[in-house]
C-alpha cells in the first residue's frame, strides 16, 4: 500500500506537467495565427507602388550633403567670430592691466610704483601737491578760478558753451568718452579693490555679502584741467539699498615736455599764397598793392596773389591796376 500511495502524486505530478505544456503550445499556435502577415517585398519609403531609381537616391544624398556643407560653413562662420571676440578681449585685458602695471593714472592707488623712474615718479607726485586737490590757491579774482564741468554715463555738460547754448554734449567725442570711460573704471578699482594704506574695511552688503560697485552705480562725476598740471577727477558712486555715497578723487598728472624731433625747414622754395576777397572799395585795394608791391614783390618775390572780386562794378579798375602791377 506505501508503494501505491507514492506512486499516485508522482502520476499526478506528470499529468499537471503535460496539461502546462499542452496549454503552452496552444497559446503559442493561438499567437501564431492572430500575428499580422509580414511582406517581403515591402517597399522604400515613397509613394506606395512607386519604385525609386537610381537618380532618386543621389539626389536625395546630394541634398543631405547640402544641408550638412551648410551648416559646417555656419558653424565655422560662428567660430570665427568667436575667436574674434576673444582676440578682442585678449587685447583689452592687455592693455588694461599694462594701465595698471605702469600706475598711469598716478594717484598711488596700484602697488607697483617701483617700476615707474624715480626722477618721473617723483615729478608726478610733485605735480599733484601743486595743483588744487588737497589745499586751494590764493587767487587774484574771480577770473582766475578754473570751473568743473560735470559728467554722466551718457552725457556731458561744459560750461564753455554759456547761456546761449545748450550746456549737453552731444554726441560726445570719442577721446573724451574713452578718457571718462578709462576714469570711472580706475574708481571702480578703487572702491572694489582698496589698498591696505586706504585704512577701509570691508563694507557688507545687507545680506551680509561683501559690496561690489558697477557702472550702474556711478551717479556723477566733475572733472576740470590746470593746463600746466593735470586733470581731476571727482567721481561719486551709489548703491540702491544705501543711503550713502562713495566718494573717490582722481588725478591725471601731466608729465614733462619730451622731445619728438627736431628739424630744418627749408622755405627757400616755399610760395605763400594770398586771397583776396573784394567787392567795390577800389580806393583800398589801390593803397593795398602799393603796400603789397613794396613788401613782397620788391622784398620777398616768393608770393602768389589771388583777388576773388563780386559783383562788376569797378571790375574794369581793379583790372587795370593788376595789370599795372604785373608789368
Amino acid at each position: 500500500m506505501s508503494r501505491r500511495g507514492a506512486a499516485l502524486p508522482t502520476r499526478a505530478h506528470w499529468l499537471l506537467l503535460g496539461l502546462a505544456l499542452l496549454c503552452s503550445l496552444v497559446l503559442f499556435l493561438y499567437l501564431l495565427e492572430c500575428a499580422p502577415q509580414t511582406d517581403g517585398n515591402a517597399s522604400l519609403p515613397g509613394v506606395v507602388g512607386e519604385s525609386y531609381g537610381k537618380e532618386y537616391y543621389q539626389a536625395l544624398l546630394q541634398e543631405q550633403e547640402e544641408h550638412y556643407q551648410t551648416r559646417a560653413a555656419s558653424l565655422k562662420r560662428q567660430i570665427a567670430q568667436l575667436k574674434q571676440e576673444l582676440q578682442e578681449m585678449s587685447e583689452k585685458m592687455r592693455s588694461l592691466q599694462e594701465r595698471r602695471n605702469m600706475g598711469a593714472n598716478g594717484i598711488g592707488y596700484h602697488s607697483n610704483g617701483e617700476q615707474a623712474p624715480g626722477d618721473l615718479l617723483e615729478f608726478l607726485h610733485s605735480q599733484i601737491d601743486k595743483a588744487e586737490v588737497s589745499v586751494g590757491a590764493k587767487l587774484p579774482s574771480e577770473y582766475g578760478v578754473i570751473p568743473f564741468e560735470s559728467f554722466t554715463l551718457m552725457k556731458v555738460f561744459q560750461l564753455e558753451m554759456g547761456l546761449t547754448r545748450h550746456p549737453e554734449e552731444k554726441p560726445v567725442r570719442k577721446d573724451k568718452r574713452d578718457e571718462l570711460v578709462e576714469v570711472i573704471e580706475a574708481g571702480l578699482e578703487v572702491l572694489n579693490n582698496p589698498e591696505e594704506e586706504d585704512e577701509q574695511e570691508d563694507e557688507e552688503g545687507p545680506l551680509g555679502e561683501k559690496l561690489i560697485f558697477n557702472e550702474n552705480d556711478f551717479i556723477e562725476g566733475y572733472y576740470r584741467t590746470e593746463r600746466d598740471k593735470g586733470t581731476q577727477y571727482e567721481l561719486f558712486f551709489k548703491k540702491a539699498d544705501l543711503m550713502e555715497y562713495r566718494h573717490v578723487t582722481l588725478f591725471r598728472p601731466f608729465g614733462p615736455l619730451m622731445k619728438v624731433k627736431s628739424d630744418v625747414v627749408d622755405i627757400s622754395r616755399a610760395i605763400i599764397n594770398i586771397i583776396v576777397p573784394l567787392a567795390q572799395r577800389t580806393e583800398a585795394f589801390i593803397q593795398f598793392m602799393q603796400s603789397f608791391r613794396e613788401v613782397c614783390i620788391h622784398q620777398d618775390k616768393r608770393i602768389h596773389l589771388t583777388v576773388v572780386y563780386f559783383g562788376k562794378e569797378g571790375l574794369s579798375e581793379v583790372k587795370s591796376i593788376l595789370e599795372s602791377v604785373t608789368r
